[in-house]
This record gives C-alpha cells, structure tokens and sequence, in this order.
C-alpha cells in the first residue's frame, strides 16, 4: 500500500511539473542543442560519442568550472571571500596538483571512459533525440544520482580516515589544507576508484539516456569544484539546493580533517553527529564577529 501510495504520489508530481511546463515559453537554446545533438549523431559513431564525447565532456567542463576559481586568486576584491584567507595559494602546488590530475585523468579515469559505450549497448542505453528526457526528468535523475552518490562518499570517506588506512591512500587529498577547485579530483588512483564508484551507482539506477551520463558529470564536478573552490562566494545558486553543504563545510574538513565527510548534503553529518566539531567552530566564529562589532560601535 505505502509502495502504491509513493508511486501516486511521483506520479501526481510528474503531471504538475508537466503542466507547468507546458505555459513556459519555448527555449532559444532547445533548437540549436537540437541541430548539434542531430549533427553528433550523424557524424559520429555511438562509440566515437561514448568514448571520445565523454572524455572531452569531462575535461572541458572539469577545467572550466575550476576557472573562475582560478581567476579569483588574481583578484583582490575576491579575496574577503576566501574562507583562509592566511593560506594563499601558490604556483608550486597548484602545478604539482594538475600533474597529478593529468594522471589521474588519463590513467584511471580514462580506462573507464572506455567502458561507456559497452555499457550503453548492453543496457540498450538509447543516443537519438526523441528519446531525450525532459530537462525536469534529467534534473530529477541527477538530483537522485547526488543523493546515491553522497551517501556512498560519506561511509567511503569515513572509513577512508580511519588511522590505520588513512596515510596509505587519503591523505592525498588532504596534502592541501586550504583546497582550491583544481584539487577536487587530486587524489591517490586507489581513492579515485573507491569514491569515484559512487558517481556509477546512481547511473546504473537511473540512466534511461546517454545525456543522463553528461549532465550528471557536469553536475557532480559543479558541485565538488564549488566546495573546493576556498570561496564562499554570496549568491551562489548552489545554495538553493536544499540541504546543500557548500564551500565553507567542506573547507573545514580540509582544515580539520574530521569530521563533515559527505560530498553534497549535511544529513548524514547531521544524523551521524559528525559535523558537532564544525557547528562548534562556526559558533565560535560568529561569537568573535558579535564582539567585533560591538567594539566598533
């Protein structure tokens, strides 16, 4: 009965979003995406697009994301935004981080790339047009591989700082106290397949097209870029997600390094009590900024 009632009850939200759709106005964009995913699809076989379209996919939009970071560095405006603003970055690490990264990408990441297309063909994952979700089903889709994804990152992660395995693979990452967007992936090849097995879980439950596989790592890389980034930058649309955890929660993890172990929500911190150390911090911080204030007066 409760089964019943839940699918009602997707259902019932399916329609809505539906007919509300139907009184927006037509996107510009949707006919020129058309006539380029029509010409990708004429041009260029289903492996070309899986393998090849996937990598170029991920490596445009990894260091795109991680360029306005990039540039913030440069910009003394930006600079009240920085959450350590005592640990500046240098041109040294941040060399030695995209080497690491190009390793990483090439080596690891790319050998599973690879595997894109026999997964698309055995699962009979359809690449036409007219088989393209709407742009709410594949919003739903990967809001629902976030929220896979983040559970299996928060148990994975923790378990990854455990004292006896943690100097052997973790602490990788952790070589940056004060993160910044290019380090969201630099991470030892071990642990780039351990939590990077969370990103597939969502896609072998909800991938119903090709696009789904893109538009969920554009999703997952906007995301983990934004909480390494080292800005708490105001009016950040991320922030409209509800539960999102954002910059200055996973910043504090690389400064502490306990505690806040889930990728993109708070729940599991919250539910496990692993984020009392940061709700302590965060207490602390405005209580200064209270007494700041007041001696400005």
């Amino acid at each position: 009965m409760a089964t019943n009632d839940s699918v009602g009850i997707l259902n019932s939200a399916y329609l809505a979003v539906e007919y509300i759709d139907s009184f927006l106005p037509e996107n510009p964009l949707q006919q020129p995406f058309k006539n380029a995913w029509t010409y990708m699809l004429n041009n260029y076989t289903k492996y070309q697009i899986a393998t090849w379209g996937s990598l170029l996919m991920h490596e445009l939009s990894y260091f795109l994301i991680c360029l306005p970071g990039f540039i913030f560095q440069f910009i003394p405006y930006m600079q009240k935004y920085k959450i350590q603003q005592d640990k500046p970055g240098t041109w040294e690490r941040q060399w030695k981080c995209f080497k690491a990264l190009m390793f990483n990408h090439f080596f690891i990441q790319f050998p599973l790339i690879l595997g894109t297309y026999y997964f698309t063909e055995y699962f009979n994952i359809p690449y036409d047009w007219e088989s393209m979700p709407r742009w709410y089903v594949l919003l739903s889709q990967c809001f629902g591989c976030a929220v896979i994804e983040d559970a299996w990152h928060y148990f994975l992660h923790r378990l990854l700082h455990h004292k006896r395995i943690y100097k052997y693979i973790h602490k990788v990452h952790h070589e940056f106290v004060a993160p910044f967007g290019m380090q969201a992936e630099y991470a030892h090849p071990l642990e780039t397949l351990i939590l990077g097995t969370g990103f597939f879980i969502g896609i072998m439950v909800f991938c119903n097209h090709v696009i789904l596989l893109w538009a969920w790592v554009i999703c997952r890389l906007l995301e983990t870029i934004d909480v390494h980034s080292g800005y708490d930058i105001p009016l950040n649309p991320l922030h409209l997600v509800p539960f999102y955890a954002g910059a200055r929660f996973h910043d504090f993890h690389h400064m502490n390094f306990i505690g806040n172990y889930a990728s993109t929500f708070t729940w599991w911190d919250k539910l496990f009590g692993t984020d009392s150390q940061y709700n302590s911090y965060r207490e602390k911080l405005e209580k200064q900024e209270c007494m700041v204030e007041k001696k400005t007066k």
